[in-house]
């Protein structure tokens, strides 16, 4: 009955070998795989397989950048530590003579600053100021988004991190031209009370009584142009709300104010905690290698209402600012190699899984529509069920 073991044979040689780690294993193969003579490629299959592989490399290059960029958190927390004072940079334009105007910082806490004895005050022309590059009217729309790249940690680090201090730069010559020192430049840093206060530029004679001190009305001329407001450390080349703005007019009478809510900001690529604010408002990080990745300041946001006054309200331009007692942290965060590689598998895995499908799809789709048109046709044969014919036959 056994043919095999009539002839000698082992009908087990002819099946899977049984035993051995190796043999067992092959059962939980997930991978079942096809000999190759059963495969057959065409050249729908290698443009569908190169597009795969373009858009796994444009996938995968986005999330490289997107990593590489990392991320920003904005954190709001109580201010930490006890901080004292607060330097005030200001540079302002003004169209009256500088022995007209006076200025003056006063507090919630009573004490009043002499702005104008620790201030530079220097003869100027106002269309120097007033056509230089960048400068632009109050609000202005097109210049929201350049002060928009300044809350960036990337942008802000790139511009100040690891720098010292800087400073105000000069006043241009002055010349002897018509109009030539008609003008005052009112610019420095000053120290404050980092509390609730207001500085003001008035007209000489007018605001603080001053005794033998008055200035004819036909000289108020309150139209200014403001190249720098900022609280900290100066960092010309962020970008402020009123930064290089400027505003004009007619009257002599007219009262601008300005209403500024001051955030103190940390900017910083650091993971560790940010450090705890005491008088760091007034004194910059020190440009050593540990402090390159954060920056200190502060952010303001600003209101105005301006408009004219009779001769009984004292008219100049009014800065009141209020200090709000929250931080805001801006930390720029990137993630671990480990989340990248994570990341480009599952990217390149999920194109090339939904690759596959649509093209099986789209194989089945041709199939059926091949079908179709061969049963319109009448090309099926016996293999479909269909017998045709011939003419001699039906004799």
């Amino acid at each position: 009955m056994n043919g095999f073991a009539d002839h000698g044979l082992d009908e087990n040689a002819f099946g899977d070998k049984a035993g051995g780690f190796r043999e067992n294993i092959r059962t939980f193969d997930a991978f079942p795989k096809t000999k190759p003579t059963y495969t057959r490629r065409t050249s729908t299959g290698g443009y569908t397989t190169l597009i795969l592989i373009f858009v796994s490399l444009f996938l995968s290059s986005s999330e490289f950048l997107r990593w590489y960029r990392g991320h920003e958190t904005h954190l709001f927390s109580v201010e930490k530590g006890v901080s004292h004072q607060m330097q005030i940079n200001l540079d302002i334009v003004v169209p009256m003579y500088c022995h007209d105007l006076h200025i003056n910082v006063q507090d919630a806490s009573g004490d009043r600053i002499l702005a104008g004895d620790l201030l530079d005050k220097n003869p100027t022309n106002w269309a120097h100021w007033v056509d230089a590059t960048g400068t632009h009217r109050l609000a202005e729309a097109k210049y929201v988004k350049e002060e928009e790249e300044d809350t960036h940690v990337g942008h802000v680090l790139g511009e100040v991190g690891g720098r010292r201090k800087k400073k105000f730069k000069k006043t241009p010559w002055i010349g002897r031209s018509s109009g030539a020192g008609k003008s005052c430049r009112i610019f420095g840093s000053l120290e404050g009370n980092k509390v609730q206060g207001d500085f003001h530029i008035t007209a000489r004679g007018h605001g603080y009584m001053e005794l033998g001190q008055h200035l004819d009305h036909d000289a108020f001329n309150f139209s200014h142009i403001i190249n720098e407001l900022s609280f900290g450390p100066l960092y010309p080349s962020l970008l402020n709300p009123l930064d290089r703005t400027y505003v004009t007019t007619d009257d002599h009478f007219y009262k601008y104010q300005y209403y500024l809510s001051v955030v103190p900001t940390i900017y910083t690529r650091s993971p560790s905690p940010p450090p705890t604010i005491d008088s760091v408002h007034k004194t910059p990080l020190p440009p050593d290698s540990s402090n390159r990745d954060t920056v200190i300041t502060n952010q303001y946001a600003a209101t105005s209402q301006s408009h004219p006054v009779n001769e009984r309200t004292i008219p100049g331009i009014f800065f009141k600012f209020d200090i709000e007692p929250i931080m805001l942290t801006v930390r720029e965060e990137r993630e671990g190699f480990l989340w990248l590689m994570v990341r480009v598998v599952n990217v390149i895995s999920g194109v090339l899984v939904g690759g596959g499908w649509c093209y099986q799809l789209a194989g089945w789709g041709r199939e059926l529509l091949g079908r179709g048109r061969r049963i319109r046709g009448g090309r099926e044969g016996m293999l479909n069920g269909r017998v045709y014919h011939d003419e001699g036959d039906e004799e």
